[in-house]
Order: structure tokens, then sequence, then C-alpha cells
């Protein structure tokens, strides 16, 4: 039987993050996909799984209204004051024929504990996968809400 695969399996992929303000928390949201260059586009929520040899590229150019597989953590608020952090952490693996993972974290705390928190998180994750992990790689935001805010970060994957 062959194995057929209904989307490409992703070949590269990038860091990303943005924060924004805006009359609700929802366009908030909306504000902080823009500020980090995947607002134009539907983002299809995934599993935290880098491919086996996925190359990290500074910028990936999404097409308008595609269909973007994302792993990404995203938090709002409307409490004025409120800091808001989201960051991501990507384990690459040692053997580059093994999977990366992704691992999204999200709080009301400063970042330099939310990514603290997250660059652990992709640690365990080799650890109980007994896989030897290369390096991890970790990308975050901090916001301070003025009236509604969010804070988000990502791994966007795409094909090269």
């Amino acid at each position: 039987m062959s194995s057929l695969q209904m989307v490409p399996t992703p070949n590269i992929f990038s860091l990303v993050k943005g924060s924004g303000e805006g009359n609700m928390v929802l366009n908030a949201f909306d504000q902080a996909l823009l500020n980090a260059g995947v607002g134009d586009t539907n983002l299809m929520r995934m599993s935290s799984i880098v491919p086996p040899a996925c190359e990290l590229v500074d910028k990936i150019v999404l097409p308008k209204g595609a269909l973007i597989p994302i792993a990404y953590a995203q938090i709002g608020s409307d409490v004025p004051g409120t800091v808001l952090s989201a960051a991501i952490a990507v384990g690459i693996p040692e053997d580059p024929t093994e999977a990366g993972v992704i691992m999204e974290h999200e709080d009301e705390k400063p970042l330099v504990e939310v990514e603290k928190t997250v660059r652990k998180m992709a640690v365990d994750a080799f650890e109980y996968r007994n896989r030897k992990l290369k390096e991890v790689l970790s990308i975050g935001i901090e916001h301070t809400v003025v009236n509604k805010g969010s804070a988000f970060a990502a791994a966007v994957l795409w094909y090269k």
C-alpha cells in the first residue's frame, strides 16, 4: 500500500512574534498576528513536531489567504497594566533524520520567566523521547496591556 499524503511535509520553518492592542481582545490578537507577519493567512494550529531535516529560515513570504501550518502561544487580556508574555521553543535533534519538537507557553508573567519555562519544556520533550538534543531555539514577546492587548509567538512551517 502506498503512503499518500494529503499535504506535503514542510521543509522550512521560521520563528515569529508580535503584539498588539485593539478595541476588543480579538482585534488585539489580529494586530499581534499582523505584527508577526502572519495576519493575512489562515492559521492551521498543529501539534508541535518539526519534520526531520526541516531548515530554519529568517523569513517566509506567505501567500495571502493560504492555509499555514503553525504552532503558537497566544495570550490576551482586557485588564490595563497586565503583563502578557508568549514564547515558543524549538528543540533541534542531533540526528537530522529525527523529528524536532515545538513547545508553546503563555502567561501573565515577565518574558524571562515564560521563555525559561518553554525552553525547559523542549528539553523535557527530548528526554522522554530518548532523543539527543542538538540545540534549543526560542522566541518570545512581552506586552503590557494599555486597553485590550495580545502577545503571540509562533513557529511557522512551510515549503521551499
